[in-house]
């Protein structure tokens, strides 16, 4: 007779990169600063963080979150649904709305939760899904909650979808959902491409702006305005874990999908709401993000910056154009290994291996702030130079 707990005794590989000094994960930091992170008593630079326009630690925000959380407690202890409503939740869809250029917007408990509940409640059991192979995996979870027919293509590749459209039932109503930033590999979604493709064939757009709102964009909005589609994407989500400094996540668009939505998002109406203090921080950094445009200027300055010297060094960073900028190190020895030496060096990165990417293609994920000083990314550059040497992967 088969015992359900015998995958869990027979999940060793954590386990031993922990006894070798390589586990790279769940490392508890015991202090933090806008741009820096203490761990077991030693002090990096923290180049691994979605902290992206630096509002973490900024006095503004933290007051807001202080004077919203004494005036309306710790939490909602209840949904959206029932008694978990504030009017500041209300507040701040009407601003998310206004700046994402919708009729209106929902705001989620997490990011996960509203990729979860906006598309399984759109999407039903005779209703297809597009995919990006590289998709998050929010995503590919809320397509599979969904029961609807889940079609994927090629990354970035407009023709794979194409094919994926004409093999579909044309009288299915039918959505397309892409990362406008791709996590890991921080390269923008083929919109200019997709969009259109889309438009022509019926195709609804749902657009994950989570690392590009507030970043990228004339105002912010995200990928959907930098690459000049905004009033042709039906959806925009997003998530408040990174350029917002806090937690949850919202959706945007036509009020009346905004109203469905609502009522039948399961994730929505089953989770106790954001607490005052996130949605506080929240109105803030969303009136920040409006007002200083010179954060997102210099953030995606200081990424340039570091990806155009880790070219210049020999190093592969997959051609990004945003604050994500990833080092391909090949096997997942190699990455974990580099990993720790970045580590040693006073350097927090994040090693990527799969399932997350292919067996080859592993690599380590840095991303930068607004924050971030030109003596925290010369002392990046130079730990990347010195290991690189060291490991053979660059010359000189």
């Amino acid at each position: 007779m088969g015992d359900l707990f015998d995958k869990a005794r027979g999940f060793t590989r954590a386990r031993e990169l922990q006894a070798n000094g390589f586990y790279p994960y769940f490392r508890a930091i015991s202090q933090s600063s806008a741009n820096t992170v203490t761990i077991d008593g030693q002090e990096l630079v923290m180049a691994g963080s979605n902290n992206y326009l630096g509002y973490t630690h900024d006095p503004r925000v933290l007051e807001a979150a202080e004077e919203a959380g004494r005036r309306l407690g710790a939490g909602c202890t209840g949904s959206r649904f029932l008694n978990g409503t504030l009017e500041l939740h209300e507040l701040l869809e009407q601003e998310l709305a206004e700046f994402c250029q919708k009729e209106a917007a929902l705001v989620f408990s997490t990011g996960f939760q509203t990729n979860l509940g906006t598309i399984a409640s759109l999407v039903g059991r005779d209703d297809t899904v597009y995919l990006d192979k590289l998709d998050h995996a929010s995503i590919i979870d809320g397509c599979r909650l969904s029961r609807g027919q889940v079609r994927r293509f090629e990354h970035n590749d407009a023709a794979s979808l194409g094919r994926q459209i004409r093999n579909s039932d044309p009288e299915t109503g039918k959505l397309l959902v892409v990362d406008g930033v791709f996590s890991m590999e921080g390269d923008l979604a083929a919109l200019p491409e997709l969009v259109p493709l889309c438009k022509q064939h019926g195709v609804r757009v749902l657009v994950d702006e989570a690392h590009a709102v507030g970043v990228m964009g004339e105002h912010g909005i995200g990928s959907s305005e930098e690459l000049g589609v905004l009033e042709d994407v039906d959806l925009l989500v997003g998530t408040f874990s990174k350029s917002f400094s806090s937690i949850g996540g919202f959706v945007a668009g036509s009020e009346d999908v905004i109203h469905y939505v609502k009522h039948h998002a399961r994730s929505l109406m089953f989770s106790a709401s954001m607490p005052p203090y996130a949605v506080a921080t929240v109105r803030k950094c969303l009136e920040l993000i409006r007002t200083e445009p010179e954060r997102r200027l210099r953030v995606r300055a200081i990424a340039r910056r570091i990806n155009r010297e880790l070219m210049d060094m020999g190093f592969d960073t997959a051609g990004t154009d945003t604050p994500i900028v990833p080092v391909v190190t090949g096997s997942v020895e190699r990455t974990f290994l580099f990993w720790k030496r970045l580590f040693e060096e006073g350097v927090f990165t994040n090693p990527v291996v799969p399932p997350a990417v292919p067996e080859s293609s592993c690599l380590i994920r840095t991303s930068y702030m607004a924050t971030h000083t030109d003596e925290h990314v010369e002392h990046v550059l130079e730990a990347f130079r010195k290991i690189g040497r060291e490991l053979g992967m660059i010359e000189g």
